[in-house]
């Protein structure tokens, strides 16, 4: 597993120079807002048609080659952008770039979490599935840091350049180092193509993934630049594009110290649901601070919040998940959540950006802390139903 998470964490890294710029894309492109959210969604609308298939192919061929392959189809996406900024018709590189990166995460994601359920048990699934999802998160803050502070000293295209390089790096890392872990598990070529998770488990926790990554990535991540700009905030003398970088970075630190927090103290109180619940009422309330937030401290604050809810939420979520489905339906399981989880993610910046654009912020903010609530009722009813109990034990 700690291949894993070293390749996760430098294809993390790769990802996060880009962010503090793609929402920026207006300016620097001359685009509308509209075509802006197209193209920061455009990987979640590749990976949403790619995710099912996915987690097929993990459970039909195993886990290493998939993982591989996506992180080097992701490595040639994060090239796309440098040729974006010198090639004719940039939108649409920038387009065709985050569409075959979307492919690519697809497999990285459903391999990741199928290798952590591989490897772990009930007891310690919950710490397992956060340190998965904490190697991209750890090294998604360093990248929107470094991205924020490359683009603004020496330009987009070396913040382009560096990305590409980390993509790469992580690529080469789980080539040499990934190994297969869904050998006794796979079922071979009676797993058909069309064979999607829709069970309970499956679509419960992808509603509540949904929600809260409407929120967090489809909704603050997309917006923030402009909210900085609106309000005249910024760090350290950077302007609202470098400074995103740094308020994005607060939010994936405290998601990724509260992604292992939250799972490990799941597995030590032999239930998920307190601690998803607990989570995502952090979520809403960091989305109402959010909303009244009127300086660099009362940004930070609301920003801590949101990423230790949307962080703590992960990883007792996936391991939720894992204890709900047999061991031989995990990568579609996987891959189900992944679908639901990008509708959100997806759909967020196309309804955010023109929203925020036609009422404001403070509207909008306050919606979001709505949606982390009503997951939690969601939630609830789903485990409620499936297992007899609102708070089953994790031995079920």
């Amino acid at each position: 597993m700690a291949a894993v998470i070293v390749s996760t964490f430098f294809i993390g890294f790769g990802g996060g120079v880009i962010f503090p710029i793609l929402p920026n894309l207006g300016a620097v492109l001359g685009i509308s807002p509209f075509l802006v959210g197209l193209i920061l969604s455009a990987n979640r609308f590749s990976r949403l048609v790619a995710n099912a298939p996915a987690g097929v192919l993990v459970d039909r061929i195993g886990t290493r080659k998939p993982f591989v392959v996506g992180m080097f189809v992701q490595g040639f996406a994060t090239s796309g952008y440098v040729v974006a900024m010198v090639a004719p018709f940039p939108e649409g590189w920038f387009m065709a770039a985050r569409v075959l990166w979307g492919v690519g995460s697809a497999l990285v994601f459903a391999t990741a979490y199928t290798i952590a359920a591989d490897v772990s048990t009930n007891r310690s699934r919950g710490a397992s599935m956060g340190l998965i999802r904490g190697g991209v998160l750890f090294g998604f803050p360093a990248g929107v840091v470094v991205g924020g502070v490359v683009s603004e000293f020496w330009g987009t295209v070396p913040a382009f350049a560096v990305a590409t390089a980390f993509a790469f790096v992580a690529s080469l890392v789980a080539y040499a180092t990934v190994p297969e872990t869904h050998v006794e598990e796979r079922s071979g070529k009676s797993v058909k193509p069309w064979d999607v998770d829709t069970s309970l488990p499956a679509l419960t926790v992808g509603a509540v993934n949904f929600a809260v990554l409407f929120v967090y990535i489809g909704a603050l991540f997309a917006t923030l630049v402009l909210f900085l700009d609106q309000n005249g905030l910024g760090v350290f003398g950077f302007d609202a594009q470098g400074s995103s970088g740094i308020f994005m970075a607060v939010t994936v630190v405290a998601a990724g110290v509260s992604m292992y927090v939250g799972g490990y103290v799941s597995d030590r109180r032999q239930s998920r649901v307190p601690t998803l619940l607990a989570f995502l009422a952090t979520t809403s309330l960091g989305f109402v601070l959010l909303a009244y937030a009127d300086s660099v401290a009362t940004l930070a604050v609301a920003c801590l919040f949101v990423g230790a809810g949307q962080g703590g939420t992960s990883g007792p979520l996936m391991a939720l998940l894992a204890d709900l489905v047999s061991d031989d339906r995990m990568g579609r399981a996987v891959g189900t959540n992944n679908v639901f989880g990008d509708v959100g993610g997806g759909f967020g910046p196309i309804v955010a950006l023109p929203l925020i654009d036609a009422v404001g912020f403070f509207p909008v903010y306050l919606a979001c802390a709505v949606l982390p609530l009503a997951a939690a009722v969601l939630l609830l009813g789903g485990v409620r139903r499936e297992t007899g109990q609102f708070v089953p034990n994790v031995e079920l």
